[in-house]
């Protein structure tokens, strides 16, 4: 047996209502995506190459490095896929446009030859199917590009710090049940202010495959790119192609 375990940080993708837009149009999409996720890798630091990458149909799945600092996956590469999908879908015809449900945990893995295996995957791939990110992302508006839902564990290790970039009170707590894996959750949605009667963060959780680890702190910077258009949120206003909102 080749295969060693380690701790990885994980990101998972799915396009919404990527069914009957025809080949065309979802070659187009999936070539999109790869780019705008390989360029955001990159913006945040991260190897491509280094990561372990999964086709899944409709999105992507890839484990980073076990050197990447879990906040990273929010803040830039997060932030960094909001902005060049939203620069993207402001000129793509309807049939292209792309909408993401992003979802982001971390755990102890197999790592081999033969790939990557273990629960955390189970559980980043509920995150990716449940119902609270799906329904969010429909009723939210056609320019917010994705949501982001995360795990429990990986909201008690990065989100709640509030490490640069990243706002914990933007994060509404969540219940998922999916198939046989039922756990809080933790829904973000760019541009949109926290929620009326945000659930708080408890003082314990329960969270499946939970390790304690202490959370990384990483170098970052607040900024947003995408081709000279900017698509973020500061102190609740949202500012986009550089204008401040009056």
């Amino acid at each position: 047996m080749d295969a060693v375990l380690e701790y990885r940080p994980m990101v998972a993708v799915d396009i919404e209502r990527s069914g009957g837009r025809g080949d065309v149009a979802l070659l187009r999409i999936r070539e999109v995506l790869l780019t705008t996720l390989q360029d955001a890798l990159g913006e945040s630091g991260i190897d491509w190459q280094a990561c372990r990458v999964n086709d899944l149909g409709d999105g992507l799945r890839i484990v980073a490095p076990a050197w990447v600092p879990k906040p990273r996956l929010i803040h830039p590469l997060f932030h960094e896929l909001v902005v060049r999908l939203h620069a993207h879908n402001r000129t793509a015809a309807g049939s292209t446009r792309i909408r993401l449900r992003v979802a982001l945990h971390a755990g102890d893995v197999w790592v081999g030859r033969a790939g990557v295996a273990g629960g955390p995957l189970e559980v980043l791939a509920r995150l990716l199917d449940a119902r609270p990110a799906r329904e969010a992302l429909a009723g939210a508006p056609g320019t917010v590009p994705a949501s982001l839902l995360v795990s429990q564990h990986f909201y008690d290790e990065t989100v709640r710090h509030g490490y640069p970039g990243i706002d914990p009170e933007s994060f509404q707590r969540v219940d998922v049940a999916e198939k046989e894996y039922s756990a809080n959750a933790w829904l973000h949605l760019p541009g949109a202010a926290a929620p009326p009667g945000r659930a708080a963060a408890p003082d314990q959780a329960v969270e499946p495959h939970r390790r304690d680890r202490p959370a990384h702190l990483s170098k970052m910077v607040n900024k947003a790119s995408g081709h000279g258009v900017v698509y973020a949120t500061q102190n609740g206003n949202q500012n986009i192609s550089g204008r401040t909102p009056d």
